[in-house]
C-alpha cells in the first residue's frame, strides 16, 4: 500500500488550485513564539502589579485568580477595558504603560524578539501570492500587519465589530486580517472569560460568513477559552472546505471535538514556524513545476529591458539573483563522492555546473557588455553569492578531495565570463574589483578571509593532472589544461558578442594575462597563496619575436593603457613609474610557462 500524502502537502495542493479558499486563524502560539504575551498574561501581570502596591500580602492570590481578587477588591468584574481604564485613563497613558509588553526594546529587536516570526513572514508571503486572503487572529499584537506591510501588503484591518460595516467585501479585498479579540490599545478588547463568551452581533455574522465561505487552518489557537468562537464553529454549516489544525495547539478535548465534527485534519507541526515554512515550501514546489523555465533569449531580452530603466532596478536584480541562486542551489545539492576514476566523475561534475550556469553567465555577459558600470555592485553580489557558497565546507559528509574542490568551479566561471567581457568592453577597473573587493573565507581547520583572487584561484579548483584525464579529451593532453578547460567552457556565452573565435582567444588571453597581475600582486609576501598561473596566454606561440621576446598579451595590455582616458592599473600596481617595472618583472616570471607547464 502506497504511503498517504502528508496533511501539510495535501493543504499546500489545495491551496495551490484554488488561491484565497482558505482562512487562517491564528492564536497566542503563534504569537507567543515570538517572544509576545497573551492578553490574558498581560491582564494577570498588570493584575499583580495592583496588588503589589494596594495589599502586598494578597500577591500570590491575585496571580493564583485575578478575577475573584479584582472583583473583591474594585466591586467590578474584571476586564481589559476597566483594568486599563482604572490604571491608564487617557490613550497616552496606556500606550506607555502598554509599550513594554508588546513593543520591542532595541536589544529584543535586535535578537528577533517581539518582531515578526518566520511564521508571520511565510504566511506574509503566502498572503502577497494570494493564497491567503483572510486572517483571522485572538492576538493583541500587531507581528501579522508588521509582516505583510514588510512583503508590500497593505491588508484592511478589522479590530472593532463596529467596523464590519464599512469593511470591503472579504472577496474583493487583497488582504483581510480580522482581530477577533481587537488590538492591544484598544479598550474595546476581549480577554477574560467572561468578555470571551459571547461576541457583539457584527463580530458573529462576519465569523459565519469566514467559515461558510472559507476553509480553515488552524495554529496556536486551543479552543479552551473562546467559547463564543467555539459556539460559531460547531454552529457552522460548511462542509465544502476542510479544516486543519496543527497538532500542538489541537490536543484538547474541545479542539477535539470541533476536530470530529467538521472531520478536520491534524498537521502534525512542531510549532508555527516550522508549519508554515513548510507550507510556503511545497507550494514554492508546486509553481515550479507549472511555471515553464526561463528560456535564455527571454531573459536576456528581459535584462536588455531592465538594464537602462532605473524604474526596473528591482526587477533587473530579481532576474538575475534567480539565475544566481538556481546555480548556488546546483553547488548545494553537487555530490561529493561518485563512483568511478577521477576523470569521470569529475567530469560529470564539471558539466553540471557549466550547463547549469549557462543562463547566469550568459546575462551577465550582457550585462558588462550593455553596462557602463552603473550595476557594477549586482555583478559583484552574485559573483559573492557563489564565492561563499561553494567555500563553506559541509562537514560529515563522505568527501573526495577533487569533487570538494569543483564547488567552486561556478564561481570561477562566472569571474571568467565577468572578466572576460569587462576585458573586452575595456572595464579593466571592473577585472580588478571582482578579484580584489570580494572577501571569501576558507576554513582548514584556520578560518582565513583572502580576496576572491586567491579564494578561486584555478589552481585552488582545479588540478592540472586531473583536468588531464577528462574523457571529453580522448585520451590527449594538454600542455596548459585548466586554462584550455577555462576558455572552451567560457566561450558558449560569448558566441553573439565575440562571434570570431581568433578574437575571443585573444580577449580571453587579455583576461588570463590581467588576472596573472593580480594573482602575483595578492600573494606578494607570503609562500602559501598563488601567484601567476602557466596558460595558453603565455604559451610558446603566444609571444613577440619584434620586441624582445614581449608576451602578445603584455603589448595589447600596454595599448589598451594608452588608449584609455582612465588606467586602474596605475594605482594597482603602484604608480606610472612602478608600472613598467612591474611588469618587466613580472614577464620575466611568464617566461618560465613558456615551454613547461610549471608552477
Amino acid at each position: 500500500m502506497a504511503a498517504p500524502l502528508s496533511p501539510s502537502a495535501m493543504l499546500a495542493t489545495s491551496m495551490h488550485a484554488q488561491p484565497g479558499v482558505y482562512a487562517l486563524l491564528l492564536g497566542s502560539g503563534v504569537s507567543t513564539g515570538a517572544g509576545m504575551p497573551t492578553g490574558w498574561g498581560v491582564v494577570n501581570d498588570l493584575v499583580r502589579k495592583v496588588a503589589a502596591q494596594e495589599d502586598s500580602e494578597t500577591v500570590d492570590q491575585a496571580q493564583a485568580d485575578p478575577e475573584s481578587w479584582w472583583q473583591d477588591k474594585h466591586g467590578e468584574p474584571l476586564g481589559y477595558s476597566s483594568l486599563l481604564g482604572s490604571l491608564a485613563p487617557t490613550a497616552a497613558a496606556r500606550q506607555g504603560l502598554l509599550a513594554g509588553y508588546f513593543e520591542p526594546t532595541d536589544e529584543e529587536r535586535e535578537e528577533g524578539v517581539k518582531t515578526p516570526s518566520k511564521a508571520h513572514q511565510a504566511i506574509a508571503q503566502l498572503v502577497k501570492k494570494g493564497y491567503i486572503k483572510v486572517v483571522i487572529t485572538t492576538n493583541f499584537d500587531r507581528l501579522m500587519e508588521q509582516a505583510l506591510e514588510a512583503e508590500g501588503v497593505a491588508p484592511q484591518v478589522i479590530a472593532r465589530p463596529e467596523a464590519v460595516a464599512g469593511m470591503e467585501p472579504l472577496a474583493h479585498a487583497t488582504a483581510t486580517v480580522i482581530k477577533l479579540h481587537g488590538d492591544y490599545k484598544d479598550l474595546g478588547s476581549l480577554n477574560t472569560p467572561d468578555e470571551l463568551a459571547s461576541y457583539p452581533e457584527q463580530w458573529n455574522r462576519l465569523i459565519e460568513r469566514v467559515l461558510d465561505d472559507y476553509g480553515l487552518l488552524i495554529s496556536g489557537w486551543s479552543a479552551d477559552w473562546d467559547t463564543a468562537l467555539v459556539a460559531l464553529m460547531e454552529a457552522s454549516p460548511n462542509r465544502r472546505y476542510p479544516l486543519y489544525w496543527d497538532g500542538r495547539s489541537s490536543r484538547g478535548d474541545t479542539a477535539q471535538r470541533l476536530l470530529a465534527g467538521r472531520r478536520g485534519t491534524v498537521i502534525p507541526a512542531a510549532g508555527a514556524d516550522e508549519l508554515f515554512t513548510a507550507i510556503a515550501s511545497n507550494i514554492e514546489a508546486l509553481e515550479r513545476l507549472v511555471v515553464p523555465p526561463l528560456t535564455t533569449a527571454m531573459a536576456v531580452a528581459r535584462l536588455k529591458r531592465y538594464l537602462p530603466n532605473p524604474v526596473r532596478r528591482i526587477d533587473l536584480h530579481d532576474l538575475v539573483v534567480n539565475a544566481t541562486e538556481d546555480v548556488a542551489q546546483g553547488v548545494i545539492d553537487q555530490a561529493l563522492s561518485l563512483p568511478g576514476d577521477r576523470g569521470t566523475s569529475l567530469q560529470h561534475v564539471l558539466d553540471g555546473h557549466r550547463e547549469r550556469s549557462h543562463l547566469l553567465r550568459t546575462l551577465l555577459v550582457e550585462g558588462v557588455r550593455h553596462d557602463d558600470g552603473v550595476h557594477d555592485r549586482l555583478w559583484m553580489d552574485v559573483f559573492q553569492r557563489l564565492v561563499d557558497v561553494g567555500s563553506v565546507r559541509r562537514l560529515g559528509v563522505p568527501t573526495q578531495v577533487h569533487l570538494e574542490r569543483a564547488r567552486l568551479y561556478p564561481a570561477l566561471l562566472v569571474q571568467a565570463a565577468l572578466g572576460t567581457a569587462a576585458t573586452y568592453r575595456r572595464r579593466d577597473g571592473l577585472v580588478i574589483k571582482l578579484a580584489t573587493q570580494i572577501i571569501g573565507t576558507l576554513d582548514h581547520g584556520v578560518r582565513l578571509r583572502l580576496p576572491a583572487a586567491q579564494i578561486v584561484h584555478p589552481w585552488r579548483v582545479l588540478d592540472a593532472d586531473d583536468v588531464n584525464l577528462l574523457p571529453r579529451w580522448g585520451g590527449g593532453r594538454w600542455t596548459y589544461p585548466i586554462s584550455r578547460l577555462l576558455k572552451q567552457d567560457t566561450r558558449d556565452v560569448f558566441r553573439d558578442l565575440i562571434p570570431d573565435d581568433a578574437q575571443y582567444a585573444e580577449t580571453f588571453h587579455g583576461y588570463e594575462y590581467r588576472m596573472s597581475l593580480i594573482y602575483a600582486v595578492t600573494a606578494e609576501g607570503s609562500d602559501h597563496l598563488y601567484g601567476p598561473m602557466q596558460g595558453e596566454y603565455v604559451g610558446e606561440t603566444a609571444w613577440s619575436w619584434q620586441q624582445q621576446d614581449v608576451p602578445l598579451a603584455e603589448i595589447a595590455f600596454r595599448e589598451a593603457g594608452e588608449l584609455a582616458t582612465e588606467w586602474p592599473w596605475i594605482d594597482f600596481l603602484g604608480g606610472e613609474s612602478e608600472q613598467d617595472q612591474r611588469l618587466v618583472a613580472h614577464r620575466e616570471k611568464l617566461a618560465h610557462f613558456k615551454y613547461h607547464n610549471l608552477r
